[in-house]
């Protein structure tokens, strides 16, 4: 069995070296890799908040393709915004071909709001994620901003489509890749697992691709009720 884990920062005690330490006592023999995404852990900190996810996807799949132990496949973890970017290698790199992947409090929709600024209640973080609204779509913060690329604008569709450099391209947003839909369907598992009390993906359903209805801010619709599942499901 082997596993690949990748999230916010690689060998950090508190979030993937804390996951892959409970596997590796909890499954003894397994092959975990850790997708270190530059030469040091610093490096790694540093290109999760400012190397585009297209980047990063790239040096895995790379990381991955040379890894003799994941010839004949693998299973993955992403946690927080290593979700979508490791759904992203598994639609863009098939192969060596990723047999489960499991994403937690991922952000499969993208967000619009800020960690722990609940809008409902503080209207003050409405109105700062309306202010991003104005500034997130321009190319450099796009290219130099990691959550910039999976900020996703439910007011102004056009906007966050022309605008918006990674999780458009990967929602199938833009238009519909079907190279994309056919390395997804080949997982045996897909597992999306969301915190019920999560204060940092806003909407908290993102994690299981849900999120606000398009003009507004406030209902939120699941997967199933999406324009994203009626599409490829049709």
């Amino acid at each position: 069995m082997c596993v690949c884990i990748l999230d916010d920062s690689c060998c950090m005690d508190h979030s993937q070296g804390k996951i892959a330490k409970h596997i590796r006592e909890v499954l003894p023999g397994v092959y975990v890799l850790q997708l270190q995404i530059g030469e040091t852990q610093l490096d790694d900190f540093i290109n999760s908040y400012v190397m585009h996810p297209d980047k990063q996807i790239e040096i895995a799949c790379k990381i991955i393709k040379k890894d003799p132990l994941l010839a004949n496949g693998y299973n993955a973890i992403g946690w927080s915004q290593g979700s979508q970017f490791v759904r992203g290698l598994v639609q863009r790199c098939p192969e060596p071909r990723m047999k489960t992947l499991i994403t937690m409090s991922g952000q499969h929709q993208g967000v619009y709001g800020i960690p722990t600024c609940d809008p409902v209640t503080k209207p003050n973080c409405d109105k700062l994620r309306q202010f991003i609204n104005h500034l997130v779509n321009i190319g450099v913060l796009q290219d130099m901003i990691v959550p910039t690329t999976y900020w996703h604008n439910p007011l102004n569709r056009t906007a966050y489509i022309n605008g918006n450099t990674y999780l458009a391209d990967i929602n199938n947003d833009k238009y519909i890749n079907q190279t994309y839909i056919q390395n997804l369907q080949s997982l045996e598992k897909f597992v999306m697992v969301k915190y019920e009390n999560d204060t940092v993906v806003i909407p908290k359903e993102s994690s299981w691709f849900g999120f606000y209805k398009e003009g507004q801010s406030i209902e939120v619709e699941s997967l199933y009720e999406s324009d994203l599942y009626i599409s490829v499901s049709s």
